[in-house]
């Protein structure tokens, strides 16, 4: 007697849910039985919905956040600070930043970070179009807002010296404790990036 098997496409469905990250073989299943038979799910919609992003998300040629083809409601906004650039590993990084509503400036988004265990060198980079910025502006801080490990160190490192000489200043965003955090939970590095970057109060 042969093994009952979910017909073809609902496997298709549960092998494309599968490629998705962090959705592992169970996670997928559940995934495609739910848009196949809740009655609050919507899989046409779904399906259109991706169609039309797909269709018309592009990355921003100029900051390589996301856009359409007609715009980028970053790069198009003449309320923001063009003296102030803030260099971010991935576009979802920008998100955050402006969630906290302290950031007015422009921003540049690499598409990723040095990792020569990945592969990743600074050819496979934004970086010639970062420098092409630089050197079209006049007197422009550079914020350096990539992330706390080896990669994003290396990446940060590598753009400062790449950066130095011209006219730009270089900055980093603070490092050390979150709010809210103790210094018993805190690691040695975190405690003393937290010393460096202390301030006047």
């Amino acid at each position: 007697m042969a093994r009952a098997e979910y017909p073809e496409a609902v496997g298709a469905l549960v092998g494309e849910l599968k490629r998705l990250p962090g959705v592992g073989p169970r996670s997928a299943e559940r995934i495609a039985i739910w848009l196949l038979q809740h009655p609050r799910a919507e899989p046409l919609a779904l399906a259109e919905a991706l169609h039309a992003a797909k269709e018309t998300v592009i990355s921003c040629e100029v900051c390589g956040f996301f856009a359409t083809r007609e715009s980028c409601g970053i790069c198009d906004d003449p309320k923001r600070d063009a003296a102030v650039l803030c260099v971010v590993e991935q576009a979802t990084d920008v998100l955050p930043l402006e969630r906290s509503g302290a950031f007015k400036g422009r921003y540049h988004c690499l598409g990723g970070k040095l990792s020569p265990l990945d592969r990743v060198s600074p050819e496979d980079l934004r970086i010639p179009a970062l420098i092409s910025r630089i050197d079209a502006a006049r007197d422009i801080e550079v914020i350096l807002a990539l992330g706390a490990d080896v990669e994003g160190e290396a990446t940060s490192n590598y753009l400062a010296d790449l950066l130095r000489g011209k006219d730009c200043r270089i900055t980093r965003i603070a490092q050390g404790l979150p709010a809210g955090g103790g210094l018993d939970h805190a690691d040695e590095l975190t405690l003393m990036r937290a010393l460096e970057g202390r301030r006047a109060f």
